[in-house]
């Protein structure tokens, strides 16, 4: 895929409004469901589900350890509320692991491509 020049993004001083969130989901069935509604509707430009992750946690004072996914979110800033509001209606946990982390550095290109996908009629 091609990524295209976004008119919205601002090329001259490299600011990109763009954001990696991570969630970590029970399968692969259950993250690929949450990426596909992300992308269909346009709050995130692409996600990637990672399969094979180990999480070690401490809940309601017992160690877990649970085999899971890793959804590895690539979104404009803006949208956050919107994707953790779609991520909550269809997460099977009762405290779900939502993390944002803003992009500093990165390809313009691809961060533009980032950008204009929240834009572009379906």
């Amino acid at each position: 895929m091609t990524p295209h020049r976004s008119k919205g993004a601002d090329n001259m001083s490299g600011k990109h409004d763009v954001q990696i969130i991570f969630c970590t989901v029970p399968d692969h069935a259950t993250g690929e469901r949450i990426a596909r509604h992300l992308v269909e509707y346009r709050l995130a430009a692409c996600v990637n589900v990672i399969p094979g992750i180990t999480s070690v946690y401490r809940w309601k004072d017992k160690v877990e350890t649970d085999h899971e996914a890793l959804l590895k979110i690539k979104a404009k800033t803006g949208n956050y509320q919107q994707i953790e509001t779609a991520i909550r209606s269809q997460h099977p946990y009762e405290l779900p692991e939502i993390i944002a982390v803003p992009v500093t550095n990165g390809l313009a290109e691809y961060l533009d491509w980032v950008c204009i996908q929240h834009d572009e009629a379906p």
